[in-house]
């Protein structure tokens, strides 16, 4: 295969940066075949994209770049889907029956409330309406929505309504994504509303499970959530360094690894971190 030219090159990364867009999240193989390129030349177009600080380098591909403005919610819908769904599956293991919930915004915790339909005598209150539209036809599980303002761009539901909402109720577990995640243990959102909600769940659970796959650790976001020191259990698909590991430990935070698309499909992957 010839050498890729500067010019060849330069329309390939900016195809590169136009699927990104679109999907927020591509592969090394999937790139190289497209480009009908070798796998080495796809890296080092990431590599170069990266230190333009154009994208994230993941494992095994690359993540759009931004740290003030969250992706497209289908785009966040594709970004590490198959991850997303087994940790939902072991989030959902956590919780008894007849418990309460409070479930934020976002993908993963809606993954976490697809996988809670075999539950029953749940109460579960909600500012996502993707949860609520998962759970609602489910006699077994009463869902609650709280009011506030709907963003159109993903149905979630924010603003002061909200929050006052949320603080009516003290729940068995809160279950929380974040959109990012500082390796000191910071957790990170875009939408300060969002966050606000976000704060108020936490506040006002017994145990708080985070739901996060370890892409979030290569990404930023202007917001602060919390700090792990409030977390209880974390569920992801593997933690990305042994630093990571170190942090859950210093806060007593209990780690549930549910494995990656390569592990089997029934979710027994999972392992917890002791």
């Amino acid at each position: 295969m010839a050498e890729p030219t500067p010019k060849a090159a330069n329309y390939r990364q900016s195809e590169i940066l136009a699927m990104l867009r679109q999907s927020g999240r591509v592969g090394v193989e999937e790139l190289a075949t497209h480009f009908g390129v070798t796998l080495q030349t796809i890296r080092r177009d990431l590599n170069e994209l990266s230190e333009a600080n154009a994208l994230v380098r993941v494992h095994g591909g690359a993540m759009i770049a931004s740290g003030v403005a969250n992706l497209a919610y289908e785009a966040r819908q594709l970004v590490a889907h198959q991850s997303k769904r087994r940790i939902g599956e072991a989030a959902a293991r956590l919780v008894p029956d007849n418990a309460s919930l409070l479930i934020n915004i976002g993908t993963t915790t809606e993954e976490v409330a697809k996988a809670l339909g075999g539950h029953s005598g749940l109460l579960v209150i909600t500012n996502n309406l993707h949860v609520a539209s998962e759970l609602y036809r489910n006699a077994a599980i009463q869902v609650i929505v709280t009011g506030g303002s709907i963003r159109q761009g993903d149905g979630g539901i924010v603003g002061a309504v909200t929050v006052a909402h949320i603080e009516k109720f003290r729940v068995d577990l809160a279950i929380i994504g974040a959109s990012a995640i500082d390796s000191d243990g910071t957790l990170l959102d875009f939408d300060v509303h969002e966050v606000e909600s976000s704060r108020a769940i936490i506040e006002h659970a017994r145990r708080v499970v985070l739901v996060a796959d370890s892409s979030k650790f290569s990404r930023s976001a202007p917001v602060k959530i919390a700090n792990f020191s409030e977390i209880d259990i974390f569920v992801t698909d593997r933690l990305p360094s042994e630093e990571i590991a170190d942090m859950c430990r210093r806060y007593n935070v209990e780690v549930i690894e549910a494995g990656d698309a390569g592990e089997g499909e029934n979710g027994e992957a999972a392992r917890t971190l002791e």
